[in-house]
């Protein structure tokens, strides 16, 4: 693979660097032996630098022609459904039967040796309606995380196109999602509605062909990064910073969050109460602390705005001093004909 290896490649910003590590940067969670690149606490990058031309042009072979829009609607039709039945059947065991035997084990621990042949058609359907889950990919508040493309090549290998529910974080930029998707695993979306995404493997994917993806054994712990909200806020003086904050509590709240909800449109909504309003409060009592900050951070860079409190699950944004009101771009779109014909007089 010509990228770096990240535990989250659409939450984590490479360009920034920790200012500190909660575990030694030595321990890598790929375990040891097992990686053929040093681990510096953040990432595993590449050997060397990647070369864009050959990574485009075996894309382009993978991919083939473009599909047909008659193709993709047949395409959509038989993926888009909540329904895993269309995507992989597990009534026997497939080739990964020791990941699928962990999973059927913690089901039904009493059975020891399952393994010895095929699982009858109660246990079969009793797995399909308990792990169902598990083979439709659901994309969480990691984004899209580096063990998820074994996910996704794992699924290619039975169906042509891998169905992708996203939740939490990452729906605050589905771009970014669908930027990453197709360029860490090569294939194409052809659906997206909501925070539902088709992800079409290409016309000549070869499943026996198909990129090896080292597994990460466990979850590296966060790093530390410089802090995010300041005491006092970038062009403002301390008791301006305080009065924003009393406003900010104050004032009704924009919106309420829930946990790993769907925030396609917070940040639509948030540049539109921005035109009328100079601090906005989103409630966000229902989301964990650590998902509070991710928002935070997103909103930062997508609205933007500068985040001055994260207080008992409440969240408080100021737009900042280089934002106008609808009022503001209303007179100065006025004076803008009167200017300009007095530049015409003279």
């Amino acid at each position: 693979l010509p990228f770096g290896f990240l535990y989250s490649y659409s939450e984590t910003d490479p360009s920034l660097r920790p200012i500190g590590f909660r575990e030694p940067p030595r321990f890598s969670p790929f375990g040891p032996g097992r990686l053929d690149r040093a681990w510096d606490g953040v990432s595993a990058p590449a050997a060397g630098p990647p070369d864009p031309e050959r990574i485009a042009v075996e894309r382009a072979e993978v991919l083939g022609d473009p599909l047909t829009e008659p193709e993709v609607e047949e395409l959509v039709e038989r993926y888009r459904h909540s329904d895993c039945s269309r995507q992989i059947n597990i009534g026997s065991l497939p080739s990964n039967h020791f990941a699928l035997a962990f999973r059927f084990q913690l089901a039904f621990p009493r059975r020891k040796k399952f393994l010895l042949g095929k699982i009858s058609k109660v246990e079969g359907k009793l797995t399909y309606e308990g792990f169902a889950r598990f083979m439709n990919i659901v994309l969480g508040k990691g984004g899209v995380t580096h063990n998820l493309l074994d996910d996704i090549h794992n699924h290619w290998k039975k169906a042509e196109a891998v169905r992708i529910k996203c939740l939490g974080v990452p729906t605050l930029d589905m771009d970014n999602v669908c930027f990453h998707l197709e360029d860490k695993t090569g294939g194409k979306i052809i659906y997206r509605k909501v925070n539902i995404l088709l992800l079409h493997r290409g016309r000549n994917y070869d499943p026996k062909r198909c990129p090896v993806v080292p597994l990460m054994l466990w979850k590296p712990r966060a790093p530390i990064y410089p802090r995010l909200v300041k005491n006092v806020a970038d062009g403002l003086t301390f008791e301006e910073t305080r009065e924003m904050r009393d406003r900010g509590l104050n004032s009704p709240a924009l919106m309420t969050l829930t946990r790993n909800g769907v925030y396609v449109n917070v940040v639509e909504r948030v540049r539109e109460a921005f035109k009328t309003e100079e601090v906005v409060r989103l409630d966000c009592s229902y989301v964990e602390t650590s998902d509070c900050k991710k928002i935070g951070v997103k909103l930062r860079d997508l609205v933007p705005c500068v985040p001055i409190l994260f207080k008992k699950g409440q969240i408080i944004i100021w737009r900042g001093k280089h934002q106008h009101t609808s009022a503001d771009q209303c007179i100065s779109d006025s004076l803008a004909p009167s200017l300009s014909s007095q530049v015409g007089e003279n």
